[in-house]
């Protein structure tokens, strides 16, 4: 039987329809953090567009980065957001920024006892949390302190 931080029953994360954070959903399937990086004038961004946010070139790539970072901003949460959570609650949600990628951030879950302390600036790396056995499998990207 496999545990997973939050339950089943929540909608199954996918790229959208034009398909541009394809990218993103099928690294973290291979155990992989993708994010964009222009080529033209290096700026990161996350969440995935097409366009580059500041020089506005076409098709930024996508770059490996390694999944560790520091929380940047956190919050427990106490009312579910969803039907499936409510027997989850509390559990803590953080904002993750990775200072190898240009200072970008990532929401994430924390891992762990939901009432653990959380500190501004812990470093965090990241945990894979697959689904195989959703009705379309995907990967979530979840955090631990180090």
């Amino acid at each position: 039987m496999v545990t997973y931080y939050l339950p089943q029953g929540l909608p199954a994360p996918v790229a959208e329809a034009d398909g541009v954070s394809a990218q993103f959903w099928g690294g973290l399937r291979e155990e992989k953090l993708r994010v964009q990086r222009c080529s033209r004038c290096g700026t990161w961004q996350f969440g995935p567009e097409c366009i580059c946010h500041n020089c506005h070139e076409f098709d930024p790539p996508w770059v490996e980065v390694p999944a560790k970072g520091v929380i940047y901003s956190w919050e427990r949460i106490w009312h579910p957001v969803h039907p499936a959570l409510k027997a989850s609650c509390p559990y803590v949600a953080v904002l993750v920024e990775l200072p190898h990628a240009g200072s970008i951030r990532l929401v994430g879950n924390l891992l762990g006892d939901p009432m653990q302390a959380v500190a501004i600036g812990a470093h965090v790396s990241g945990r894979y949390e697959h689904h195989h056995d959703a009705q379309v499998p995907y990967t979530l990207l979840q955090w631990q302190l180090d």
